[in-house]
């Protein structure tokens, strides 16, 4: 047959009649990665008007092995498909070939079809890998949920039995060593302890004994030992730690182990169908729920089981009976655990052993600068430990991290967050109205709190390596700058060779100070390195010391720090050979995770925070420059634009608040020092330092020099979260209740060139106040030398804190120590008394200036303090509901002193008791109920955010986004603050009071402005 067209008949594809009996193609026609086909193709088969007798059979095309396959697709003249794998259309009789022409838009049809096809398969094969490593992850962090305590004993069993073999003690850190040496003895003891309970009748037998029983000893000793080494690296005194605290504290670590451990065992059970019953026989209901369980195990639908098993769970033990419990497992710690100093070069004196924790009675002051004092029961930890804790902090065993998937949703008072490790929507402190409160509450009533939770905890985050390698280099230098503190202590003076009273007592002074600056250090070393252990493991999946299988040293007497005191004699190590392998090993294991999640509650107020206590948003600078976002969107021309300004306002000094293009100029006149930083943070010129936030101020600057040196600026991608930040948020939200207009712009609720810096306005007139005061006669005003010595001194920085922190409530006393402490700051004031009443002076002054010009917040916070004054007067606590609909209740009551008698000693547990505070009751109301609406302002932002597809972060009045979507986010907040504000808040407020307490009679509500609060739409330095 002949061919009409031009194109040779060979170039085109044959095919073959296929068997009658094969079955249809299953799989895909190919299986390609994602991508834009053109669609302007089309082939120009030609016709032929003589069509065979039979109609041809086609086979759909077989899986290619071509490597050039898009290439192929992407230029039809190419699309070929090898000989080997060619196939012809042919009829039955006879093989000709055929050619139609198709019409165009059939090509592009035929080509849109694929690219769909192929388009969807990818996205189904990408769902299946995202599923299967979601599980996986989720297998892992099930894992160290429930084994982390089972982990650490296996170590300890592993690491004795290779010392044992090995005849050396294992190259260990520090507190590792320590536990080492005390993890056998402490087991033995406590296994006899349990087996003499377990010989008693059940009248002689201790109150702790049914709950000693329910943990195996050695998970008993591991978690006693951590627990108490942690108490003594935060104590703030020195080595020594109140017994209730410390009995408590083991306690509650044990109870909720066992609960976890209750839940594994009998979903084990359940599964191998072992139920033990005590009573004869197993009823038809158990027997259904067995079958059931063991159904939701096979499908790994854990929530389900949960909730089933739960059922049957112990009930809460109390204080009483946690605190019995860690009494006595404190005791046998104080019994089995000892050190060693490191051996004497001479031979000649026999070993100094000597317990490593000692009880006794101290007495104590019930507070700081308060000259009561009681006497107290505390343990005491040899000094030979503490000395070496902040080095090797990092190996405590951490509870609550991070997250290697996202948190459960929230859907009740404990239901959510961590998947195993009890978790709890609010942190109640032990409050029983509060609690009832929650649990009383309609669940979706809370619907808006949960999901604001939810969108918190979704937020996925890892650590900016970078950044955390300029930390780790100047925390190994010794730290002392960028805000980290000295690693090494302040040298105590000695005492003079002279006996006058007067330099005895100011060497005395000196004293105490040094010890008092060496305890706040070694409580920061000790908080730095958490910090930097969190950063370094990420997450608790990988045992430490499995990371130093096979590293051993010979430690000889020579290099031996500490003698580790097993009951077979004393190995001795040092921990100085080790570190820098285990920080190796570490980040070598952990430098691939993609990521993290932090589960946040709530405290009573309503505002949220992440569960995770050390390394998170919350946290200082250091935290916040080694955290990013774990996904990176391309900046864009607004997102250059928010970096800059970003950087700006971490440089702060002042420029923070300049207008916008004022901090846009600042940091394009200074890219060569933000190259510089960027490169060479270390051993450049390092203008970073120099900055008020400098770890953020570093991350800044790296980002944006890479997108200044880019080809394409507006292209890369951008991890860092760019906050904006509220302007003196607690007076916004009282300028916004009492729509007062002075105090509106006061505070950037309307529109302005730059912003308006309400701190600078109280300084100006505290300086004011000051220079009247110092043209006073000294003889009839006493001010008038200390208005003098201050004039000077007077800046913004200087009552900065406390014009914050006024709003939520701060005391004379308050006032004065914050100010107190940018006096020493200045270093102007060296002598002490003096130092002292210039800070009285001081706070003053400035509370004055802040009531001349936020009168009107000063009215709504006196009628908040009166309607709690009315209601603490009948001894009931202030309650309210959030507008997001979350209850709250002042957890302030009188406490009440309730004595239980324990193996160690007498304790005195205190728990509340049925008066309220009043006072309280009234002093902390107004701050509460702001703080409840800051914290409501920001969950309503966090969902909106989340319904726009960003990405979101809270701290408080701070929210943090992507650089490209800041605009986006600045609308939203803006919008929400009008929204909650365009509700009758104090009007609910009051409505709500006397409705709860009708026969009471409350103030009336105040008088406000005539603020219009759709100016903050347009009011660019509102949150900026």
């Amino acid at each position: 047959m002949a061919a009409t067209g031009s194109l040779p008949l060979t170039q085109y594809p044959t095919y073959s009649k296929p068997p009658t009996s094969q079955k249809p193609h299953k799989k895909p026609l190919f299986s390609l990665p994602k991508q834009t086909f053109p669609l302007i193709f089309s082939f120009p088969f030609h016709r032929s008007l003589n069509y065979p007798t039979k109609p041809p059979r086609f086979l759909p095309l077989c899986d290619s092995l071509q490597d050039n396959i898009v290439q192929n697709i992407e230029n039809p003249k190419n699309f070929l498909l090898p000989n080997a794998h060619s196939r012809q259309i042919l009829s039955p009789e006879t093989a000709p070939r055929i050619f139609i022409q198709d019409p165009p838009w059939i090509s592009a049809l035929f080509w849109k079809g694929l690219y769909k096809m192929t388009n969807q398969t990818v996205k189904i094969e990408h769902k299946e890998i995202e599923k299967r490593k979601y599980n996986l992850l989720r297998r892992r962090q099930v894992k160290e949920e429930t084994e982390a305590w089972e982990k650490m004993v296996e170590e300890y069993r592993e690491l004795e039995r290779e010392m044992c073999e090995k005849k050396l003690a294992p190259n260990l850190p520090y507190v590792k060593g320590l536990f080492l040496g005390w993890f056998e003895p402490l087991r033995e003891a406590i296994a006899k302890e349990q087996k003499v309970q377990k010989g008693k009748s059940k009248k002689l037998r201790a109150a702790y004994a049914p709950h000693i029983e329910l943990l195996p000893a050695d998970k008993l000793a591991v978690i006693v030992m951590h627990k108490m080494m942690g108490l003594v690296m935060g104590a703030e005194e020195d080595g020594y730690v109140q017994v209730v605290q410390a009995a408590v504290h083991i306690g509650v670590a044990i109870e909720q182990e066992v609960r976890i451990h209750s839940f594994l065992e009998k979903t084990k059970n359940y599964q191998r169908k072992q139920i033990v019953d005590e009573v004869q026989g197993v009823s038809k209901e158990k027997e259904i729920l067995r079958k059931r369980v063991n159904s939701l195990i096979r499908r790994r639908r854990l929530t389900e089981v949960q909730k089933l098993v739960k059922n049957e769970e112990i009930k809460p033990w109390g204080r009483d009976a946690q605190a019995k419990l860690g009494s006595r497992l404190l005791e046998l710690l104080t019994e089995t655990a000892y050190v060693q100093p490191p051996i004497d070069q001479s031979g000649d004196s026999p070993p100094d052993v000597r317990p490593a924790f000692r009880h006794k009675f101290k007495t104590i002051s019930r507070g700081p600068g308060q000259k009561i004092k009681k006497r107290y029961g505390v343990i005491e930890c040899d000094p030979l430990i503490r000395s070496g804790l902040d080095k090797s902090a990092k190996h405590m065993m951490i509870p609550y991290v991070p997250m290697l998937v996202p948190p459960k949703k929230w859907k009740g008072y404990d239901k959510g967050g961590y998947l195993f490790l009890p978790s709890y929507v609010m942190r109640t402190h032990g409050s029983r109205k509060q609690q009832e409160a929650l649990k009383g509450v309609n669940v979706k009533n809370m619907r808006k709190v949960f999901e604001a939770l939810d969108t918190l905890g979704s937020t996925k985050w890892r650590v900016n390596n970078k950044v955390l390698a300029v930390v780790e280099s100047i925390w190994a230098s010794g730290g002392n700058i960028a805000g980290l503190v000295d690693r090494n202590d302040i040298p105590i003076p000695e005492k003079p060779y002279s006996e006058d009273s007067t330099e005895i007592q100011e060497w005395k002074w000196s004293v105490r100070k040094a010890n008092k600056v060496n305890r706040e250090r070694h409580s920061q070393r000790c908080d730095t390195e958490l910090k930097l252990s969190v950063t370094s493991l990420t997450f608790p999946c990988v045992s430490i010391c499995a990371l130093l299988d096979g590293f051993y040293f010979d430690a000889s007497p020579v290099c031996a720090c500490l003698l580790i005191c097993f009951p077979s004699g004393f190995v001795s190590f040092c921990p100085m050979h080790s570190k820098k392998l285990v920080l190796k090993q570490v980040a070598r294991k952990m430098e691939n995770e993609e990521g993290f999640y932090y589960p946040h509650n709530l405290d009573f107020r309503g505002r949220a925070y992440p569960m995770h206590p050390h390394l998170n948003h919350l946290s200082s600078d250091l935290c916040r420059g080694v955290l990013e976002f774990a996904e990176g969107r391309p900046l864009g021309r607004s997102g250059l634009h928010w970096l800059k300004i970003h950087l700006a306002n971490l440089y702060s000094g002042g420029v923070e608040k300049l207008s916008h293009d004022g901090r846009l100029a600042f940091v394009d006149n200074h890219l060569d020092e933000i190259f510089d930083s960027a490169e060479n943070p270390i051993n450049g010129n390092r203008w970073w330092l120099t900055a008020e936030d400098p770890f953020q101020c570093l991350a800044a600057c790296m980002n944006l020099s890479e997108a200044l040196k880019s080809t394409s600026p507006h292209s890369t991608i951008s991890y860092l979260p760019i906050h904006q930040d509220g302007s003196c948020n607690g007076l916004q939200h009282y300028a916004a209740l009492g729509r007062d207009d002075l105090e509106a712009a006061a505070v950037n609720l309307v529109a302005g060139e730059k912003p308006a810096d309400v701190y600078s306005e109280i300084a100006v007139r505290v300086h004011n106040i000051m220079k009247r005061d110092s043209n006073k006669d000294p003889a009839t005003n006493p001010n008038a030398l200390l208005a003098k010595l201050l004039i000077d001194q007077v800046d913004r920085k200087l009552v900065k804190q406390t014009v914050m922190t006024s709003v939520y409530g701060v005391t004379f006393v308050g006032a004065r120590e914050q100010i107190k402490r940018r006096l020493e700051e200045k270093g102007h004031i060296t002598d002490d008394r003096l130092l002292f009443s210039a800070a009285c002076y001081t706070a003053k002054v400035t509370l004055a200036a802040l009531g001349e010009l936020f009168q009107a917040a000063r009215n709504i916070m006196g009628w908040l303090g009166d309607c709690a004054k009315v209601i603490s007067s009948e001894n009931q606590p202030v309650r309210w509901t959030t507008p997001l609909g979350l209850p709250v209740v002042q957890p302030y009551y009188k406490s009440e002193r309730h004595l239980i008698r324990t193996t160690l000693q007498v304790l005195a547990l205190q728990r509340e008791g049925n008066s309220v505070e009043v006072r309280k009751q009234r002093t902390a109301f107004p701050p509460n109920f702001v703080h409840s609406l800051d914290g409501s302002h920001m969950m309503m932002t966090a969902v909106a955010c989340r319904d726009a597809g960003l990405y979101f972060a809270g701290v408080h009045d701070s929210f943090w986004t992507h650089a490209c979507d800041v605009e986006k986010m600045n609308q939203i907040l803006r919008e929400k603050f009008v929204e909650l504000y365009s509700m009758p808040v104090l009007e609910n407020l009051l409505e709500s009071f006397e409705t709860s307490y009708p026969s009471l009679v409350f103030p009336p509500l105040p008088e406000r402005g005539n603020f219009d609060l759709l100016e903050v739409l347009k009011s660019p330095y509102f949150f900026n």
